[in-house]
């Protein structure tokens, strides 16, 4: 029986749940994926839901399966995700890069957990954080969204996968366990505009498959269309035929760079938090951002001016944004689940202008907003 593709209305749901409703309401009809904790409840409801709108569910012999089987999809016309966690995105990531060399647009989600290899399935973690910005081999640029919320896990997936067709790029979900696990309230609109796909404006006959427009992305047109076309993962020209000069090289991997970087601020969202009067500025992503406001009321509490940058594009990073902040404030403060990969970031921007404290461990539980507080503080004391 034909189900609906939007399920509108107010729900309570888990952030997985969100996830697989807001890639449904964004056009996603074919899902691509292998079991693994705590990403499954995405994969269980697509392969409940999709068929029942068109679409198509497909567990693979594993991810690299996975990733694969979705590059192919989207080629074919399709909207195209996947979801993982930390052993599978391993695993994605060759295809990943294939998928960024080829300018394949797609969706991958990745439900952090404890970390490396095995570590904790079933306990949060942020520790891929890096390895989303350059997992890959080579030297390219990503976009990653960090979802604090069921609602924002819908949100955010719909706003996924229209960046992956703006700027025909893998866009990467990076959520957590607890976002992934937790029940709250999700409102789902009525309609939800879909991305189109950037369509071929020319004759078969004078089409080039990797000739981009003056925003620096081509248009795509998929097989079966009637336009030749010709992928690979090759250095390529503008035919998609391999081409082997150093020049070559140097002209495709700049323009993959500059079609995201040029136009970040077409799409870098953020949360500012009590920032217009803040001395000391948190920066935090994910979970750990939502317990890091607990400790902000703390803070004010005490007399503490303390504010939060909350990132919601964490890659491209938002340098223009941390260093406006760090120009205003005595120092900042760091929250994450891992020993420290976004804090690198945040003191590549500020350049010592002030000090960064990090406030983190490896996982497994998040943090209390005492132990939060405690950074706040000793960047008080800082002199």
């Amino acid at each position: 029986m034909p189900g609906k593709a939007i399920l509108s209305g107010v729900h309570f749901m888990n952030g997985d749940e969100a996830i697989a409703e807001g890639a449904i309401a964004a056009g996603c009809r074919f899902f691509a994926a292998y079991p693994i904790t705590p990403q499954s409840e995405i994969a269980e409801r697509l392969a409940w839901r999709l068929p029942r709108v068109g679409g198509m569910f497909i567990q693979m012999e594993d991810e690299l399966g996975a990733m694969a089987a979705v590059v192919g999809a989207a080629w074919g016309g399709a909207k195209a995700m996947t979801a993982t966690s930390g052993p599978g995105f391993s695993l994605m990531m060759e295809n990943i890069g294939l998928a960024v060399m080829t300018e394949t647009p797609c969706v991958v989600v990745d439900v952090q957990r404890g970390a490396p290899s095995t570590g904790l399935p079933t306990a949060v973690g942020q520790g891929d954080m890096m390895q989303a910005r350059w997992g890959s081999h080579g030297h390219y640029e990503i976009i990653a969204l960090c979802p604090a919320s069921p609602q924002e896990a819908f949100d955010l997936t719909v706003r996924a996968f229209a960046l992956s067709e703006r700027f025909r790029v893998p866009v990467l979900i990076m959520t957590d366990e607890v976002v992934g696990h937790m029940y709250e309230r999700v409102e789902i609109p009525a309609e939800v505009p879909e991305a189109p796909r950037r369509r071929p404006q020319v004759p078969p006959d004078r089409f080039l498959p990797f000739e981009p427009d003056p925003d620096l992305v081509p248009p795509m047109a998929c097989a079966g269309e009637g336009y030749r076309i010709h992928v690979t993962g090759l250095t390529h020209d503008e035919r998609g035929y391999p081409d082997m000069s150093a020049e070559a090289h140097d002209r495709l991997v700049r323009r993959l760079c500059d079609k995201i970087l040029r136009f970040r601020d077409e799409f870098t969202v953020y949360e500012a938090v009590d920032l217009d009067d803040a001395e000391i500025a948190v920066v935090s992503y994910g979970i750990s951002a939502r317990v890091a406001h607990g400790a902000l009321a703390l803070a004010r509490e005490q007399g503490i001016k303390a504010g939060m940058l909350r990132l919601i594009t964490a890659w491209p990073f938002p340098d223009p944004v941390v260093r406006s902040l760090a120009d205003r404030v005595r120092g900042v403060v760091v929250v994450e689940l891992n020993l420290g990969q976004m804090s690198r970031e945040v003191e590549r921007v500020v350049r010592g202008k002030v000090p960064v404290i990090g406030v983190y461990h490896a996982g497994g539980r998040i943090h209390t907003p005492e132990e939060v507080l405690s950074g706040i503080e000793e960047v008080q004391r800082c002199r």
